[in-house]
């Protein structure tokens, strides 16, 4: 009668070797830690990126066909959809282990007795084997740390899809920007081939001399060796977007125009505040669901300090012949205790991986959180200056253009050399490269914080689907 209140006494000296659980900072404090009250240059009043999605977003026509192509195609996505898939499977098995495994059987032996015969043994019926009694919460905090890591995958896909659409929208302003500079670099070697028939002109009529001969001869390669780079990163751009695509490119679409004024309604969205972002971004939730998978484990890891009780059970019939199996009744149960004793520290170096492993899970979330803000503060801070710097190099290569002009009437009214005029055009052409390099990037930096504000997102997918 003493045995089982001493046996108690010692499981419960054992389980507290684990040692007290030190204090789990709450995702919201982690939050709230980790970034500061307000973004900078946050913006006026407007609709928030996350409620406004990408179909509303990007209203080009050639967007609205090739993001719909990527999200039914793209095999990264198509990854983060298996492995939810996979998650829901482990979080099942994990549940199913909260229920005892029942059996059914039937089987004959039959052995030889001293005395020269033999005995028959047949049995029929129902079995439970070692079924455990999650007294203790192993199971439970095992099947918890599975449905958060179902949670965080379907978070990761949904991470994934907001990529995919900021991807395909990026890649398409590269299309744009490029088709933009071979349109500008065509010309430039069409006017260049003027300049050059004309000064050559000029040098078998005696008026135009080598230097400016050569000089000429010079800017034009320049000018098709620029041309055969752009073609060259256009095809690259293509490519980049075919992977995105998971295929070729429709044989209908549209040509780049090379306009990006379809990304300009961008530039109007407000950034709202820390807390919304935190909510809506999918690669945070990601974070703080892992982060509870990683503290269900540590519950799990305590858990295996206890005493582990299973159940052992048979119902059905017995006998010694087959033809009478099912007229006798028998039965079995057979419940066990193991308690851990020495297990050369097994249960406490799985408890401390398991605290190392909530531990780096904490700091990953904070790091993602840090990450976000950083992202939408970058972004804020492109988009209050790129759009100063644009305006500069506009009126830049507007006075690029009215010098080449001056250059070409003083140098048709031979007041200014050949060089000159071949200044005014180097000048003008790299201005205009600039200007377009630079609109490419203010429109990336607005698709990418829309990214960062949560915007992108199918309001379905945010929810968490039942398992």
């Amino acid at each position: 009668m003493k045995a089982a209140p001493t046996l108690l006494a010692a499981a419960a000296l054992l389980a507290a070797c684990a040692g007290p659980e030190p204090g789990r900072p709450s995702a919201p404090e982690a939050a709230a830690a980790a970034v500061p009250a307000a973004f900078p240059q946050a913006g006026g009043a407007g609709t928030a990126a996350a409620e406004l999605p990408w179909a509303l977003a990007f209203k080009g026509e050639r967007l609205q066909r090739l993001i719909p192509l990527a999200l039914a195609n793209n095999r990264d996505l198509r990854v983060a959809a298996l492995n939810i898939e996979a998650a829901r499977a482990t979080a099942g098995a994990r549940d199913a282990d909260l229920w005892p495994t029942v059996s059914a059987g039937i089987s004959g032996s039959r052995t030889p007795t001293a005395a020269g015969g033999i005995n028959s043994l047949y049995t029929a019926g129902l079995q439970v084997s070692a079924y455990e009694l999650d007294l203790f919460g192993r199971l439970r905090g095992l099947s918890a740390a599975a449905a958060a890591q179902l949670l965080a995958a379907q978070a990761n896909q949904q991470a994934v899809r907001t990529a995919l659409v900021a991807g395909v929208a990026n890649a398409e302003i590269a299309l744009q920007a490029d088709e933009a500079l071979l349109k500008l670099t065509r010309d430039t070697v069409a006017t260049r081939e003027q300049s050059l028939d004309l000064t050559r002109q000029r040098f078998d009529g005696g008026v135009a001399n080598e230097l400016d001969l050569r000089s000429a001869e010079s800017s034009l390669q320049t000018a098709r060796a620029a041309l055969a780079q752009a073609q060259r990163q256009r095809t690259l751009d293509e490519n980049a977007l075919a992977l995105l695509l998971g295929g070729p490119l429709p044989a209908d679409l549209p040509a780049p125009s090379g306009d990006l004024a379809d990304f300009e309604p961008l530039a109007e969205l407000p950034a709202g505040l820390p807390s919304d972002v935190l909510t809506r971004r999918p690669d945070i939730r990601q974070a703080e669901f892992t982060l509870a998978a990683a503290d269900a484990d540590i519950d799990a890891a305590r858990a295996a300090f206890w005493p582990r009780i299973t159940l052992t059970g048979q119902f059905g019939t017995a006998s010694s012949q087959l033809s009478g199996l099912f007229r006798h009744t028998a039965w079995s149960f057979a419940p066990s205790l193991v308690q851990p004793i020495f297990d050369a520290g097994r249960n406490r170096a799985n408890l401390a991986g398991a605290r190392a492993a909530r531990d780096i899970a904490l700091a990953l979330y904070e790091k993602a959180i840090q990450t976000a803000f950083r992202e939408v503060a970058d972004g804020l801070a492109g988009r209050a200056t790129l759009a100063e710097q644009r305006a500069a190099l506009a009126a830049q290569a507007d006075a690029e253009t009215r010098r080449l002009a001056a250059a070409e009437q003083r140098y048709a009214a031979g007041v200014a050399s050949a060089l000159d005029r071949l200044d005014a055009q180097r000048s003008l052409f790299a201005a205009r490269q600039s200007l377009v390099q630079l609109q490419s990037q203010r429109a990336q930096n607005l698709v990418a914080l829309y990214r960062a504000l949560g915007g992108g997102a199918d309001a379905s997918a945010m929810t968490p689907s039942p398992r």
